[in-house]
């Protein structure tokens, strides 16, 4: 069988794709799959450091604050799509599989008008808008949150939970059992407002002996990176790890007391999995705050506490000094996120994919 399989831009869509395949293999080991990506875009580079090959599409998004500017985006989208078409002709999927992502709304809308059976995956609680047009094209949805059928229809859906990347359980704690480690993480891109309250509050940090492990994201890192070298006279050895990108998170996650995160779909996923007690602060530039929706599904099963990105540079850094020197509610939060953990869910949606072949 052969499977395509679109969707970047972000971690987001990447990982839950490249789970999905590794999930394929797995179950048809002989199974070809072809990535169809965005040009210039992170799966360019994280697909082929998986194992599978991909094409990129010159597709772009819009550009909401300067219409005039979008001309130039609809000839790149007609460009797409006729790539999209000799892209699929040559490689002749059995299924096309969609994940989010510019790319995936032109490869999935070209694969379904040529016959070709389509599955989307949805990560968020509140649906994309790739996914939501690509709706009627879709034979089956895959979804991570109930309540999904005010989106798509209720026929089509599919509840499988959200793909994780399953390596991350072989991550060892190295680390002394009595250190108390801080994981930060923004996002491949990073997040501004978490670096900022990280930041202003690094004396903190220290004073309090935390071990710090802070991912910056590529954006960022120049602005920051200097600060690995700064000395605070805290006396307790408290060591400032600062990095653009994390490649060996599974030792990370093993390593991290207390995880401070967005509330991506992918990294809430994650965090389950492997019960991590978490402090999530939901990004405020997303459609319909669909990161708050994702947070609020661990804090109401205290499962995790929530931060507002308004109130991080004054909160984030107390609240986490304050649950790392409460090991019983590190252990109440760990413990709750590992109960809503779908650890089979590529699995799941990859049998469903084997299915419509």
């Amino acid at each position: 069988m052969k499977y395509l399989i679109s969707g970047g831009g972000t971690g987001g869509h990447i990982f839950p794709a490249v789970s999905i395949a590794d999930a394929l293999k797995q179950l048809d080991p002989n199974a070809e799959i072809l990535f169809v990506g965005a040009d210039n875009r992170m799966e360019m580079q994280r697909v082929p450091q998986a194992g599978y090959p991909i094409v990129g599409l010159p597709i772009r998004g819009f550009n909401r604050s300067q219409p005039w500017k979008n001309i130039s985006v609809l000839i790149d989208l007609f460009r797409s799509m006729r790539m999209a078409k000799k892209i699929i002709r040559d490689f002749q999927p059995d299924v096309a599989v969609g994940v989010g992502g510019y790319a995936s709304g032109a490869a999935m809308k070209v694969a379904a008008r040529m016959g070709i059976p389509v599955l989307i995956q949805e990560q968020n609680g509140f649906a994309g808008v790739t996914n939501k047009l690509l709706k009627n094209d879709a034979r089956k949805i895959c979804v991570a949150y109930e309540g999904m059928e005010k989106f798509f229809p209720k026929d089509k859906i599919i509840l499988t939970g959200n793909p994780v990347r399953m390596n991350l359980t072989s991550g060892v704690r190295t680390l002394p059992k009595e250190t108390k480690r801080l994981l930060v993480i923004g996002g491949s891109l990073g997040a501004k407002t978490i670096n900022e309250a990280i930041a202003a509050h690094l004396p903190e940090i220290q004073a309090a002996g935390i071990d710090l492990v802070w991912q910056t994201g590529k954006n960022y890192i120049d602005l920051y990176r200097h600060l690995a070298d700064t000395k605070q006279e805290s006396g307790k050895g408290a060591a400032i790890h600062i990095t653009d990108f994390l490649s060996d998170m599974p030792t990370q996650y093993a390593n991290a007391d207390l995880v401070i995160s967005r509330a991506g779909a992918s990294s809430i996923s994650e965090l389950c999995l492997l019960g991590k007690a978490a402090i999530l602060v939901p990004s405020p530039n997303v459609a319909e705050d669909h990161q708050t929706h994702n947070a609020m599904a661990l804090v109401n099963k205290n499962a995790a506490v929530l931060v507002k990105d308004a109130d991080a540079r004054d909160n984030l850094v107390s609240t986490a000094i304050a649950l790392l020197n409460d090991p019983e509610r590190l252990r109440t939060l760990s413990a709750n996120a590992l109960k809503l953990a779908q650890p089979d869910a590529a699995q799941h949606i990859a049998k469903e994919v084997i299915a419509l072949a």
